[in-house]
């Protein structure tokens, strides 16, 4: 389903999670407008809008084009937050900041990862480079961004980058406040170090602190980078007028958690025990060309 994706050589490669989906609404003043498996919000206001996420570096025309299909103007999306520097959320940031001219805010560890690009990443190094965007606005944890009545909650998140970012908001529906959560991210891909990583040493522990975090919020409405964190798709199937909300399932917070932990606390294990490494070997006695970097999936990063 996903094609491999070495950065610099195949840039163009098609990328199943960024194929074309059509915008909706989700609840309250939230839309969708991004992509098949990398997600976009927009939330609107009368005085500017917000917009979650840029996607990967094609889906920032995808995301311009949706907006205009729910009846919105690109102009009036005044800020743009991020929830993590990976490029496949981030790798949109530039061409969107670009053409909306909106503010970029984002925590000071991403806002960091974003002026470089991307490159020195403490679990990829510089393998999944992107278009560097520079923060106009740095938020702390507790931070809130105001758009209109529109107020967000930065909650710093940390683990799977080192300024994963939630984001939350009220939103009301039928005259219902409704806990809207824009989760990060608590996933481990298969590749990363989280025992003994000098780039990352407190990595443990910033997982541990987020799901604790993640807990504590209330929340109505599960939302994230991903589709598939919130099985957007199948949530989608189930809309009808004068139908339940399916996006409203307060169960489903903490049933991704509940996942989202289990899965990290297996490959927390899984490290525990592996053999210690292979002392390396020596060094040749002619030089040899450099290797190629290794293929970089796009699944890996989710």
């Amino acid at each position: 389903m996903i094609a491999l994706l070495v950065l610099s050589a195949v840039a163009a490669a098609p990328r199943a999670w960024a194929e074309p989906r059509e915008p909706f609404h989700v609840v309250g003043n939230v839309y969708s407008v991004g992509s098949a498996e990398v997600t976009s919000f927009l939330i609107a206001t009368p005085k500017g809008h917000v917009l979650i996420d840029g996607g990967f570096v094609e889906s920032a025309p995808q995301i311009v084009r949706n907006i205009d299909k729910l009846g919105f103007k690109l102009e009036d999306v005044k800020v743009l937050v991020v929830s993590h520097a990976h490029f496949d959320h981030a790798g949109g940031l530039s061409e969107l900041k670009r053409r909306t001219g909106a503010q970029v805010v984002a925590s000071r560890a991403d806002a960091e990862a974003m002026a470089r690009g991307g490159k020195g990443d403490p679990q990829f190094g510089d393998a999944i480079p992107f278009a560097p965007v520079y923060a106009d606005r740095i938020v702390q944890d507790g931070g809130v961004v105001r758009v209109g009545p529109t107020e967000l909650v930065a909650h710093v998140t940390p683990g799977h980058t080192q300024g994963c970012t939630t984001w939350t908001t009220v939103q009301r529906e039928e005259e219902q406040p409704l806990h809207v959560v824009f989760n990060c991210s608590v996933s481990v891909p298969d590749d990363y170090r989280l025992l003994g990583n000098p780039r990352y040493p407190r990595v443990v522990d910033d997982y541990e602190r987020s799901f604790r975090t993640l807990r504590a919020l209330p929340c109505d409405v599960l939302l994230g980078p991903h589709a598939s964190f919130f099985q957007q798709d199948e949530r989608r199937a189930r809309m009808a007028d004068g139908a339940p909300n399916p996006f409203v399932d307060p169960a489903a917070c903490g049933a991704y958690l509940d996942r989202s932990e289990q899965a990290f606390r297996a490959h927390l294990e899984k490290e525990r025990s592996a053999p210690p490494p292979a002392a390396p070997a020596a060094a040749p006695a002619q030089p040899s060309a450099a290797p190629s970097p290794p293929p970089v999936s796009a699944s890996r990063l989710r």
